[in-house]
């Protein structure tokens, strides 16, 4: 009888997603520093910039639909941003469970700064690459993200 052969693992970094993750670290780590200096979390800016898109007020309960996040987690996320006096909130007049939200001025001042630190931050980490590459990466990603639907926002 002769002896079985040995099945060798994959070595760590032969995997795609070992690569994915060192990058998506490192671009989520840069911008989650760089947001903190505007005293926002990814989180919260997630949460802003999708209530930006809205054309008017808003509810959690849409804001968690919109976002993939639970309703619990956009609750405590409006809290902190109406501490920080970005959004407001008031119950609605026929029915006291729902709560209309909406940004406020400072957020909107504040939602286009922020954006322009994410482009920035994408700039830091993406700009070595071709417009080519850069446009077949990106697409790549949004096929595999629909593929798996993969739809929620990432906030961490």
């Amino acid at each position: 009888m002769g002896k079985k052969e040995k099945l060798e693992p994959s070595h760590l970094k032969s995997h795609i997603g070992y690569h994915l993750r060192i990058v998506s670290n490192a671009v989520s780590h840069s911008f989650a520093k760089k947001l903190a200096t505007q005293d926002v979390t990814v989180a919260e800016w997630v949460i802003l910039r999708e209530m930006y898109s809205q054309e008017e007020n808003t509810s959690p309960s849409i804001v968690a639909e919109i976002t993939g996040l639970t309703r619990g987690a956009v609750s405590k996320l409006i809290d902190r941003l109406l501490h920080k006096g970005l959004v407001t909130r008031a119950e609605s007049t026929g029915d006291r469970r729902y709560q209309d939200i909406r940004l406020t001025p400072k957020a909107a001042k504040l939602i286009p700064k922020l954006s322009k630190i994410a482009d920035e931050n994408d700039a830091t980490f993406f700009s070595e690459l071709s417009q080519t590459e850069r446009d077949l990466l990106l697409e790549t990603l949004i096929k595999l993200t629909e593929l798996h639907k993969l739809n929620t926002n990432p906030i961490e």
